[in-house]
């Protein structure tokens, strides 16, 4: 008994020596979108162009036209020539079609009356390995489901057992470390019509597809000095 009130004596006695920092607790389960293939960008071009056409009706411009220009490090600056990436250049064709395919005016020039969509691309990368894990309750839920079956006959198992594994595979994916933030900008007169983020995760080999190309620089060859006899 004495030695409980020793060690509570001195528990209590490094409590009121230091103070407490707030403890670390994660977000709310939430999901993420992954893009992995070049079908994945054109499901956002649609989906941006859906929005857009959506924007220029509520705002009376739908009979305005529209010129798309990818951006590079800033919205006031244009992608130079080799400066762009593949996503980049793969993206504004498909929007440009989409955009297209809406019956929305697009140029293929920029003019004083049009309306500029804007985007850029912003890659990130987490050098930290980040925990992941299934939905919450998902694996309650089949295990339920299976052992409600526990009497059935074996066929009945097996095919519930298959489609338990089918449902724990579709909501898999690694959890890898870079991600893009995709930001789209409707400007007209110098202000916001309609502007969009969207955040993906990305496979970690694949970063360069949204990585803007490194300018160029010029080597020049440095001559040693003349010797002297």
């Amino acid at each position: 008994m004495r030695l409980f009130f020793i060690i509570i004596t001195l528990l209590l006695s490094l409590s009121s020596c230091n103070s407490r920092i707030p403890e670390s607790v994660g977000y709310p389960y939430t999901q993420q979108r992954k893009m992995q293939a070049s079908q994945h960008w054109d499901v956002l071009a649609q989906d941006l162009a859906n929005r857009i056409n959506n924007e220029l009706i509520i705002t009376d411009n739908i009979d305005k036209a529209v010129f798309v220009e990818e951006t590079c490090g800033s919205e006031a600056s244009p992608c130079n020539y080799n400066e762009t990436s593949s996503f980049n250049e793969a993206f504004r064709d498909l929007l440009i079609t989409d955009l297209v395919g809406f019956g929305i005016p697009t140029k293929n020039s920029k003019t004083d009356d049009s309306i500029e969509i804007q985007y850029k691309v912003q890659v990130v990368r987490h050098n930290a390995d980040r925990v992941r894990t299934l939905q919450p309750g998902l694996l309650t839920t089949l295990s339920a489901a299976i052992v409600v079956l526990r009497n059935a006959p074996s066929e009945l198992i097996l095919l519930a057992t298959g489609v338990a594994l089918d449902v724990a595979n579709s909501n898999y994916t690694s959890s890898n470390h870079y991600e893009v933030i995709i930001t789209t900008s409707m400007i007209t007169d110098g202000q916001y019509l309609f502007r969009a983020s969207d955040i993906y995760y990305i496979n970690d080999k694949d970063f360069w597809h949204y990585q803007e190309s490194m300018p160029k620089t010029k080597t020049i060859q440095l001559s040693g000095a003349r010797q002297t006899q």
